[in-house]
């Protein structure tokens, strides 16, 4: 690789990585100190044990250059096995890398700026945002420049470095809530109030105490509104309380969600809100217009004249037209009606795989083109500042490297997280049924049905984030004939937009091998029944809740003993028999 200078905090991480590894692999740093000390590097260990390692390596509200993509396919080919996984919080990771060859990977890393520094462990994670802020009709705010600042501003921060339990901060700029505000431990939501002389003030109404997991929790509004320059005090008083109240003595209960449970919202809100009227006093102060807005802007994108915006968001009516490949593409995956007359488009990466060949040839289409794009939280990547007169090209160069289905919003755009390839906690191999239940559904023709997302997690604790799809699945083992077998529980409804949030109601449990068949049977029937411009959501409740509909899934629920059928003990992609192995906990989500 090409060596260009390397950000001096980048070199101290490296070369205070390098040390401990050194001492550990020298038996000097025992395993338990050394984990934590991993870990808020961003590197996580795989089921796989010895020494591989995941490495996740940070996108700050999905922004990533041609370059960053250009390197992300030399470490996929020099440290890993030929590809990167894009995940829900938008960040890349690169599985089965030599523990001994990190220091070098993230060398390589600082070069084009990026690092995995606190991705994983207690600590403030990937800073996510909605990828099309600055690109998006309906914005009140592009939160672009609030995202970047908020991810500098925690980055190595003492504040950031030894959490009860990991922190995680979302930006949305507009109610559509593209950016998932809503279950997370803080939600940034870009709103406007009317002021007594009649204009309007743009800001912000932050969220705070939501997640998935085992035990969901919605997020809860701390205040109407929040003024922009008290955005950044605001999020760190957040942060404060947690640090100064979480449970360090139960990670179980260690998140910022259990807090609400504990001691009451009015409590966490009165805490939070008393922590930030004193943080003046502080040597650290982030109050004021941060820098990076100052500099970069965050005024909204705006419609343009005389065009009628595309509808956005979870629930969204795709209706493909056209014949042509091509044009069903633009159908998909074409999101338009910003103010400079640009539009945005969307590069299918099926179960979030890339590999080295299309990370270059991303990097490629962004430099012919001279736009931008962003990882988006649906394991995806969407190009923008694009003309109408580009798009042939894209699809053209998208189609070379199997990226240009419509995939975005529609049936096949399963989501996964990686289950038991790699993860410690994985039950079950979800991105197997993932492929598995996109088969079924391109078998039976249902791969284009629109307004339906579907979500899979290999254990209950929701980094597929199921919770929030509107067909989800967990992982779970069950037991049949005396034995064991890879199952899962189906959840049906979840909605996550409007700033509000519905979890998915629990359906039934099923055999891993009739998930598909569930899948198919679910998404056949709401694209048969559901009327004009009705979301899941709104045709479920029609249609008498997920028990209802459940009720014509339950001769899916059964197992055939091991000799009528034995690939029922099997899991996806496996060649022996079903075991639930679970490792040591080192929180990959």
């Amino acid at each position: 690789m090409l060596q260009r200078e390397i950000d001096p905090a980048m070199a101290a991480d490296i070369a205070k990585f390098e040390e401990q590894l050194d001492r550990y692999l020298r038996g000097e740093l025992p395993e338990d100190v050394f984990r934590v000390f991993r870990l808020n590097n961003g590197i996580y260990g795989q089921r796989q044990g010895g020494h591989h390692q995941m490495v996740r390596v940070k996108a700050p509200y999905g922004a990533i250059t041609a370059e960053q993509l250009d390197l992300c396919a030399h470490i996929a080919e020099e440290y890993s096995r030929g590809w990167g996984h894009l995940t829900t919080r938008q960040n890349i990771q690169f599985h089965f890398v030599p523990l001994e060859r990190v220091p070098a990977l993230m060398r390589d890393l600082a070069t084009v700026g990026l690092t995995s520094r606190e991705a994983c462990g207690d600590t403030v994670r990937n800073v996510q945002g909605c990828h099309l802020a600055g690109a998006c009709p309906y914005e009140v705010l592009d939160i672009s420049p609030w995202a970047e600042a908020t991810f500098r501003h925690f980055l190595r921060n003492p504040l950031s470095q030894r959490l009860p339990r990991k922190f995680k901060i979302n930006f949305s700029g507009c109610s559509t809530d593209c950016g998932q505000a809503m279950f997370n431990d803080v939600g940034v939501v870009a709103v406007t109030r009317r002021l007594d002389d009649g204009r309007l003030e743009a800001g912000f109404r932050v969220y705070i105490a939501g997640g998935l997991g085992a035990n969901p929790h919605p997020a809860l509004a701390l205040e109407e509104f929040t003024a922009r320059e008290d955005l950044l005090p605001t999020i760190e008083a957040c942060l404060r309380v947690f640090d100064q109240a979480g449970n360090r003595d139960n990670k179980l209960r260690a998140r910022m969600k259990w807090l609400i449970d504990t001691l009451g919202f009015e409590e966490v809100q009165r805490r939070i809100l008393t922590t930030r009227k004193f943080l003046l006093a502080s040597s650290s102060w982030p109050g004021g217009i941060p820098e990076e807005v100052e500099k970069l802007g965050d005024a909204p994108a705006g419609v343009a004249v005389g065009v009628t915006p595309t509808t956005i968001g979870q629930g969204t009516p795709v209706a493909l037209r056209g014949t042509r490949p091509y044009e069903r593409w633009v159908d998909a995956n074409v999101v338009r009606g910003v103010a400079k007359g640009t539009v945005s488009a969307y590069a299918y990466a099926r179960l979030g795989d890339v590999t080295a060949e299309q990370f270059r040839a991303l990097a490629s289409i962004v430099r012919e083109l001279g736009i931008e794009v962003r990882i988006t939280n649906r394991q995806n990547f969407v190009f923008r500042g694009l003309t109408d007169q580009q798009l042939p090209t894209l699809f053209a160069r998208l189609e070379a490297i199997g990226m240009a289905e419509p995939g975005a919003e529609l049936a096949r755009d399963v989501v996964a997280c990686p289950g038991a390839d790699t993860c410690n906690l994985a039950v079950t191999q979800s991105r197997g049924l993932a492929d598995a239940i996109g088969t079924a559904l391109e078998d039976a023709g249902l791969a284009e049905v629109g307004g339906v997302r579907i979500n899979i997690s290999g254990c209950t604790n929701s980094c597929g984030q199921h919770h929030a799809a509107d067909i989800g699945f967990s992982g779970a083992e069950r037991r049949a004939h005396g034995q064991a077998a890879p199952g899962y529980q189906m959840l049906l409804g979840g909605y996550v937009g409007q700033e509000r949030i519905h979890f998915g109601d629990r359906a039934l449990r099923l055999p891993a091998k009739n998930a598909p068949e569930a899948a198919v049977r679910v998404v056949s029937r709401f694209a048969a029944e559901r009327e004009a411009g009705e979301t899941f959501r709104q045709w479920l409740d029609r249609s008498g809740g997920a028990k209802a509909v459940a009720t014509e899934l339950q001769d899916l629920d059964h197992f055939p003993t091991p000799e009528e059928n034995p690939d029922f003990y099997v899991d996806y992609g496996e060649t022996g028999p079903y075991v639930a192995e679970v490792g040591e906990s080192e929180c990959a989500t």
